[in-house]
């Protein structure tokens, strides 16, 4: 996945593509795009007619040429839709090398013994020990330890991750591999079904079904096509420019002229490619309907903890009450959290260090009693020499001081309700009966997500942050991120409900989630985009994995999802622009001795009947060839108006669609009669 994708020009991605494109030539195929499965007839007509003429003896060297490009233009059609999906192919080879025959410690029944085994023999539920320097041997769960995880195989990202047991980090990705310690993983896919073979069929193209867009798109082609054999069909005296067989191939090639060939032969180039381009960021999008629909979303769901947050609170400030000295208050919560294996209690220890000076000490000389958190005291701590230190929520602190006959400050109540409408979570910490102050954890925002926002909010797109913490905290968390909306206190029905609301009033829906309370709501969005260091369940419900784990990726996906639609909007404006284009270059000089008016619109001079419709022809063959580095690319997109955009469209490739015939058609014209090919 790291590697950069290949050049258009590599010869490893044309010599395959050369044999897929003739592959492709296939009646059962082509099939599926009708233009050029029209063409494809039209070309096998003109080869059966050209062996008739040449049989006879007669002249054969213009139907030859005919057939020839009509032919050329089938396989230039089939070449770029080759090319594309080799690039997809290239891409899936790379994954593919990430993989080997790994073995597996697979864990015994009673859960001390192990045995070596095949990694492809794991079963869903296996249990396996993964020590440093091993790679992991299937998709999982850590249900054990913590553990520094290389994952640049998949992510392309060089930086080593922490996988641990419990929440939202647990899920492993079969192929990574461990740089530090052990931990113990339940296999949750194997036998083909894991994430890196879903990726590699995915990325190879084998799954992509057609767009809505796409089909619709297909069926207005077909029917132009339909209107095209009728319209040449019943040209009247159209025999009289050429007798017998030629007369049918210049029908043939005239009607290959009008078909929007130029779109049709492009299209599933151009839907390949926007897959494939999806994945060189990183993300892997489960059907071309999501890349398509990324383009048009109007409002973003993201949930807070993980996706928007870091998703591991941090203490920033020691807040000590009147008569407490600051250093008094780091003291005892530091020794609240030796024994706490919590981020927030580890980031504990560090701030008294940083800010005190406070240095580790020697738990064993003090006598000292660790008491672990529950949910129903809510609070930790530490009972040293007869001395009860607790930290925890206020309520259960202040409870806890009272119980013990102490008095609460006034002043504390008014701390914690400052910290908590900062967007902070207030830990305090007493002594005794003594209440000693409030450690300010703090949610940290993920650097850049505000920017990141404003970007999607040029872009016409409405942010929501969506969390389970009170209003006060959302809107402060909300303000310093710089989304546009927040819903607090949210359960997944409510999420569920916020999405279908929007969804009903008209709007596309994106979520970006992590947990497995976000499931039905990444199953509800239009686009779902689950991260790859959320839960298992989260990565189901999506239908789009960001293997980066980076909420604002959605502007990259947008922004794919825009240029794949731009590109299909550009360049079938440059079809129906290119066509009208060669009605005019090639009819008058056609119809010119039926209709001598005609004259005064044959602009081009072109040579003759003959001359014009092979300059067409060639024409429409090459043409493919010059856009097929534009659909496999993309249109470029900047965030502007949708009039903007449109007006940008008609001028860049309306106009040019409209030009290019006549540049093209009269110098290949020229060409033509220079050699005497007509």
């Amino acid at each position: 996945m790291s590697a950069q994708p290949r050049s258009l020009l590599d010869p490893a991605l044309i010599v395959p593509a050369l044999g897929a494109a003739a592959r492709k030539l296939d009646p059962r195929e082509m099939i599926s795009n009708p233009v050029m499965f029209a063409v494809e007839i039209v070309a096998v007509v003109a080869t059966l007619l050209f062996a008739r003429d040449l049989a006879a003896g007669g002249e054969a060297g213009f139907s030859g040429q005919m057939a020839v490009w009509l032919w050329a233009t089938v396989y230039f059609a089939t070449f770029s839709e080759a090319v594309a999906e080799g690039r997809g192919k290239a891409q899936a080879d790379a994954l593919r090398r990430t993989r080997s025959e790994t073995m597996a410690k697979r864990l015994l029944g009673d859960g001390d013994r192990v045995e070596e085994v095949a990694a492809a023999s794991l079963k869903v539920g296996d249990h396996v020990l993964v020590d440093a320097g091993d790679l992991i041997p299937g998709d999982g769960e850590v249900v054990e330890g913590v553990a520094t995880v290389d994952e640049s195989a998949i992510t392309g990202e060089s930086a080593p991750v922490i996988r641990e047991s419990g929440g939202d980090r647990s899920a492993v990705t079969g192929g990574t591999k461990v740089l530090s310690d052990r931990i113990r993983v339940r296999i949750t896919a194997a036998g083909g079904s894991s994430f890196l073979d879903r990726m590699i069929a995915l990325v190879e193209g084998a799954e992509r079904a057609k767009t809505p867009n796409e089909i619709a798109l297909t069926i207005l082609l077909a029917g132009l096509s339909l209107i095209f054999v009728l319209a040449v069909a019943t040209i009247p005296f159209f025999a009289s420019y050429a007798g017998g067989v030629a007369s049918v191939i210049v029908l043939a090639a005239l009607f290959v002229t009008l078909i929007p060939t130029t779109i049709g032969g492009l299209l599933s180039a151009i839907g390949i490619a926007g897959m494939n381009r999806l994945v060189r960021f990183n993300v892997l999008a489960m059907s071309g309907r999501a890349v398509e629909a990324s383009g048009d979303v109007d409002v973003l769901l993201l949930d807070k903890t993980g996706t928007i947050t870091l998703g591991n609170r941090q203490a920033s400030e020691f807040i000590a009450l009147p008569g407490v000295a600051p250093a008094d208050l780091a003291a005892a919560a530091q020794l609240t959290s030796f024994s706490d294996e919590t981020p927030e209690g580890r980031s504990i220890v560090v701030l008294a260090k940083e800010a005190h000076g406070l240095r580790g000490r020697e738990m064993g000389r003090l006598d000292a009693t660790f008491v672990p958190f529950t949910a129903q005291t809510r609070m930790s701590g530490i009972d040293v020499g007869g001395v009860r230190i607790r930290k925890g929520a206020a309520d259960a602190i202040i409870a806890h001081v009272k119980a013990l006959g102490g008095i609460v400050p006034p002043e504390l109540p008014e701390i914690v309700e400052r910290v908590a409408r900062s967007g902070g979570t207030p830990l305090v910490v007493s002594r005794d009966a003594q209440a000693l102050g409030v450690v300010h954890l703090k949610d940290i925002v993920k650097g850049g997500i505000r920017e990141r926002f404003a970007e999607l909010r040029a872009m016409g797109i409405r942010t929501v942050m969506i969390t389970g913490d009170n209003p006060m905290t959302a809107a402060a968390i909300a303000a310093e991120a710089g989304v546009d909306d927040f819903l607090a206190e949210a359960t997944p029905e409510m999420k569920l409900a916020l999405i279908r609301k929007e969804q009903a009033g008209g709007k596309l829906v994106a979520m970006c989630g992590d947990g497995t309370n976000d499931a039905p709501a990444l199953a509800q969005a239009d686009v779902g985009v689950a991260m790859q260091t959320g839960t298992v369940a989260a990565r189901e419900a999506g239908n789009m994995v960001d293997l980066d784990s980076d909420p604002t990726k959605l502007i990259e996906i947008v922004g794919i999802g825009k240029q794949l639609l731009m590109t299909r909007g550009a360049l079938t404006t440059f079809s129906i622009a290119n066509d009208v284009a060669k009605y005019f270059a090639i009819l008058p000089a056609m119809f010119v001795t039926l209709y001598p008016s005609l004259s005064a619109l044959n602009v081009m001079g072109l040579a003759s009947p003959q001359s014009a419709i092979l300059s067409a022809i060639i024409f429409n063959a090459l043409i493919i060839v010059a856009l097929a580095p534009l659909a496999l690319k993309g249109v470029g997109y900047r965030p502007s108006s949708a009039a903007a955009l449109l007006r940008r469209n008609l001028a860049v490739y309306g106009l040019g669609g409209l030009v290019a015939p006549f540049v093209g058609i009269k110098l290949i014209d020229m060409g033509v009669s220079a050699l005497g090919l007509a």
